[in-house]
């Protein structure tokens, strides 16, 4: 009888973990406990209870054993060593640190997109509607992974338009594969999959205002149009995908500097700007305008913009120089005329910049003079090596030289800031003494493009844009000429199989 209860308790024992175990993983696969789960889960926990305290005495005196307590203590062992693994498992999943071992960072989000999508404040769906996954697709399901734990507002979800074909016709599918970004009522369809394209459509989709960047024409600025080397068509195509509006204006065509221009720039000017252009542009920023203006140093004399008027009452000078740099810190293979900047004061603009090097070709120097106060706030943005100068006399065919007494001594300032208070409103203006930094032939150097938008996005207003843009994966290929593709051949396929069958041959030899 004895022998007949302790099998009944097992078996009870038994059925009660098994029923638990079965709930346990039924509510699991479905994702919802439900009644009958529940059930499942109690019945198999009353079971499991009513075993053990049947077989109380059994169970007492098995531990009691030595055979039962070295089963205890590996028991209590087993316990402890998962229940750590859980707990490093669970702090893993919470404060998780991943590292990115490639040389642009390229599988880490950029600054930028880290901004944007973590400020985020409506919810954003991305749809990919395809038939089958492909490469494609598990690239932007990763992505989107990336995105959503920066924001729980943005959602991924994956649609085989001929199963909800209702989906489809919602957002007007009309091809496959087809991704779309969607807020509300707006949606976008981004040509690429990339981080940045993906980031651009998260911004068009949800920023209410499209805002204007003016650039003024008619005095010989670098043009948006085209795509050679001194043109702006990149920063056209980049300010349209961060949901600006690029244009071009002619002041002298009207009375005033447009309303609608949220920012007006002048790049690269070689004429001087009319009177009442100037008298425009000053009204503009007393107005709480903002303005950008780079400027080249000037080649002849008439080919200066005489920028003076303008800038007198903010206090900013345009040096009549050209600023060199003797220092190591050129680029390989440029001249002293190339300084490179690679150290920035605390300011919206540069405080990103820390560790990347900006590049000006043939800078002119742009300083506060020492009338600058009130309540006006500047900074001197950008600021050559030590080992650099202002030339005021460079002269062609004659080696350059510092004189002393004629040319300022490095650091020499070539970007200011300033901000002041107009009212309710704030105006801005940037003054620096390069534009070729910004055109096509410069602006993917180093930091260059990263100075040029960071600057437009703080004029704009938009500081959560300003940041270090996504990088693109250089490109590392291995040339080989004949004779090293021969010495590669012969040293893969012959000699080192030959090393290793021949140390194989010796080894065994001296064991024989």
């Amino acid at each position: 009888m004895e022998t007949n209860r302790s099998e009944i308790t097992k078996l009870i024992g038994f059925i009660g973990a098994a029923t638990l175990v079965a709930g346990y993983f039924r509510s699991v696969i479905q994702e919802v406990w439900g009644k009958f789960n529940l059930g499942l889960v109690i019945a198999g926990g009353v079971l499991l209870l009513a075993a053990i305290v049947l077989n109380f005495g059994s169970i007492a005196g098995f531990f009691r054993e030595r055979q039962g307590r070295l089963g205890a203590n590996t028991a209590a062992l087993s316990i402890a060593v998962i229940g750590l693994l859980g707990i490093a498992n669970f702090l893993g999943y919470r404060h998780h640190k991943r590292f990115d071992l490639t040389a642009e960072g390229i599988h880490t989000l950029s600054d930028q997109t880290k901004k944007i999508v973590g400020n985020l404040r409506k919810d954003v769906k991305v749809i990919r509607f395809e038939r089958a996954a492909d490469g494609e697709g598990q690239r932007l399901e990763d992505l989107m992974n990336e995105f959503k734990y920066l924001n729980k507002r943005v959602s991924y979800e994956r649609v085989d338009p001929q199963q909800k074909p209702e989906i489809a016709r919602q957002y007007a599918v009309s091809r496959i594969p087809d991704t779309v970004v969607a807020s509300g009522e707006r949606t976008e369809r981004p040509q690429t999959l990339d981080e940045q394209a993906m980031v651009n459509a998260v911004m068009k989709v949800t920023r209410d205002k499209l805002k204007r960047i003016c650039f003024v024409e008619g005095h010989g600025e670098k043009s948006l149009a085209g795509t050679e080397g001194d043109s702006l068509s990149i920063i056209e195509r980049v300010l349209k995908n961060q949901n600006y509006e690029p244009k071009t204006v002619n002041l002298t065509a009207s009375a005033q500097v447009p309303s609608e221009c949220d920012v007006l720039a002048s790049v690269g000017p070689k004429k001087a700007f009319l009177p009442q252009e100037t008298a425009m542009i000053r009204e503009y920023l007393d107005g709480g305008g903002k303005v950008m203006l780079l400027v080249d140093p000037a080649e002849k004399p008439e080919d200066d913009p005489q920028l003076g008027d303008l800038l007198k009452p903010w206090n900013i000078v345009v040096g009549a120089d050209t600023v060199l740099d003797n220092s190591g810190a050129r680029m390989a293979n440029s001249g002293l005329g190339v300084p490179v900047v690679q150290n920035y004061p605390e300011h919206p603009i540069t405080k990103d910049l820390k560790g990347v090097f900006t590049v000006f070709p043939l800078p002119r120097s742009v300083k506060t003079s020492d009338g600058a106060k009130g309540e006006m706030n500047f900074t001197e943005l950008l600021k050559t090596s030590d080992n650099s100068w202002a030339e005021t006399n460079l002269a062609p065919g004659e080696p350059p030289q510092f004189d002393e007494g004629k040319d300022a001594k490095g650091p020499v300032s070539i970007g200011v800031a300033g901000s002041r208070k107009v009212g309710e409103k704030e105006a801005r203006l940037v003054v620096i003494g390069d534009a070729d930094f910004a055109s096509n032939a410069y602006i993917r150097t180093a930091g260059n493009g990263d100075l040029v938008f960071n600057t437009l996005n703080w004029l704009a207003q938009d500081e959560d844009l300003i940041s270090i843009r996504p990088k693109a994966p250089t490109s590392r290929t291995v040339t080989m000429n004949e004779s090293q593709q021969n010495l590669f051949f012969w040293f893969a396929i012959l000699i080192m199989p030959l090393a290793v069958a021949g140390t194989g041959g010796y080894l065994w030899w001296k064991r024989r």
